[in-house]
Parts: structure tokens; C-alpha cells; sequence
């Protein structure tokens, strides 16, 4: 599934995306249960709050990082996000 890469991202209602201390990583929860996640993906879901389209994401997870060249591993993490329903977009 491909997205337009304008449109504002924004994490699912029906998912919650929390830090958990036991696993001492961010885990996205839902009723039929729990995905862990790297460092970068949790980041990445952390920004999709219907403000930020995929341009201002690369912008400031490559200036956090300190890196460039991020676009083509962003967008194939977001599609993957959107097919499983974690975030929609605007």
C-alpha cells in the first residue's frame, strides 16, 4: 500500500503506543496484543500525530540521528505501519 507522501500521518485510536519498562522498549498494544519495537520504528510512530507529513518526518528523525538519505526506510515503515492499521493517514 502506498500513501501521498503530503498528507499528515496519525497514530490509530484503536492501537495505544507506550513505553514498557519490562521489555525496556516502546511497544505498540491492541486488543488482540502486543508488538515490540526498535528504537527506529517507535520514533517514527512517536512523530505520526496528524501534524507532520513524511517530508517534515525524514527532516527531523535525520537531524536527530544525525544522518541523511532516511526517505526510502521511512516510507517502506510506513506503509508497513499503515497495512497493519497502527497509523492513518489524513
Amino acid at each position: 500500500m502506498t500513501f501521498n507522501p503530503e498528507q499528515t500521518l496519525k497514530f490509530s485510536p484503536l492501537h495505544r503506543l507506550q513505553w514498557e519498562e519490562a521489555q525496556q522498549k516502546y511497544v505498540i498494544l491492541y486488543p488482540e496484543g502486543m508488538v515490540e519495537l526498535n528504537q527506529s520504528s517507535a520514533e517514527i510512530l512517536k512523530r505520526c500525530d496528524g501534524t507532520r507529513n513524511l517530508a517534515q518526518l525524514v527532516s527531523e528523525l535525520e537531524a536527530q540521528f544525525a544522518t541523511t538519505g532516511l526517505t526510502n526506510d521511512i516510507t517502506a515503515f510506513l506503509e508497513v505501519a499503515i497495512q497493519n492499521g497502527w497509523i492513518n493517514p489524513n
